[in-house]
């Protein structure tokens, strides 16, 4: 495991657990599994519904709270509830939360934003999170906020390597946590020849080669499964380092081609819909 430094001195993993689209019950398995193998970043939010499940998780696996890195994300119908915060709080079963994001740029999120800003001066979160806030988002963000955010969290794989995203992001020292790491599973990405070849020679297989080159290029990466298997597999990918001219041979690759396109109106839509968080399970 390696560690980055954020814009605001805090140390995170470099690799963790993803639990998006994973059950309560699977949530629960999948992360207790993984802290016991050495995992210690964990990836939820409010939408997920199973916020409760991975603070289960924290307590049965028997690592210690202080080094566990935990991440999760406020949703858009509750950016002005002044109670947001405590209510997932109260749903992870934790004191204080290492990252917290707003899930999304919809709604009141500038709100949203200073209600971060707030529990981080407060200690209930240690650094600010924002997620899918690329563009004009990111750039109305930073004129008007008071702290800077220290992750955003946003679609980055091999053929989406986030350039534009990333001329802003290395200016200001923010750092990219990537979801869809291994292109949402497409086998055509993961069977593209560069990574069959470099998992030949590093004995490794090809979304290994790719999770490692997420490191490499900065990223925090988040691959979620329930498998164990592959939970070993995700994290066991520190063992060999790409050269140069093997990272060279990977950006050919990029097609700066996303497997997931937001619209407005889905934006709008998150503004509006929204579970009872509290009755997750």
């Amino acid at each position: 495991m390696e560690k980055l430094k954020l814009n605001n001195e805090v140390e995170i993993p470099n690799v963790g657990i993803g639990t998006f689209m994973i059950d309560s019950d699977n949530a629960e398995k999948s992360v207790e599994f993984a802290l016991r193998y050495g995992y210690r970043l964990i990836d939820t939010a409010n939408a997920y519904m199973n916020e409760k499940a991975v603070g289960r998780a924290i307590k049965k696996s028997g690592v210690p709270r202080e080094e566990i890195f935990v991440s999760t994300k406020l949703w858009p119908t509750v950016y002005e509830d002044e109670r947001a915060i405590d209510k997932t709080l109260e749903r992870l079963d934790l004191d204080y939360i290492d990252l917290l994001f707003l899930h999304q740029p919809a709604g009141n999120w500038m709100a949203g934003y200073k209600q971060l800003e707030k529990a981080y001066k407060e200690g209930k979160i240690k650094s600010i999170g924002i997620s899918n806030f690329e563009g004009r988002y990111i750039k109305e963000l930073l004129e008007n906020c008071e702290i800077k955010p220290q992750v955003i969290q946003v679609e980055a794989h091999p053929y989406f390597t986030q350039d534009e995203l990333r001329r802003i992001t290395d200016k200001e020292n923010i750092k990219i946590m990537a979801w869809y790491p291994l292109g949402h599973g497409d086998s055509k990405l993961i069977n593209e020849d560069v990574f069959t070849k470099l998992a030949k020679k590093y004995n490794k297989t090809n979304a290994q080669i790719i999770l490692r080159w997420h490191t490499q290029m900065g990223f925090i990466v988040i691959p979620g499964t329930k498998n164990p298997e592959h939970i070993k597999q995700n994290f066991d990918i520190f063992d060999f380092k790409l050269t140069d001219e093997e990272m060279e041979q990977i950006a050919k690759i990029n097609k700066n081609v996303r497997y997931y396109n937001r619209t407005d109106s889905q934006l709008e839509q998150f503004a509006s819909w929204g579970p009872d968080f509290d009755s997750q399970k």
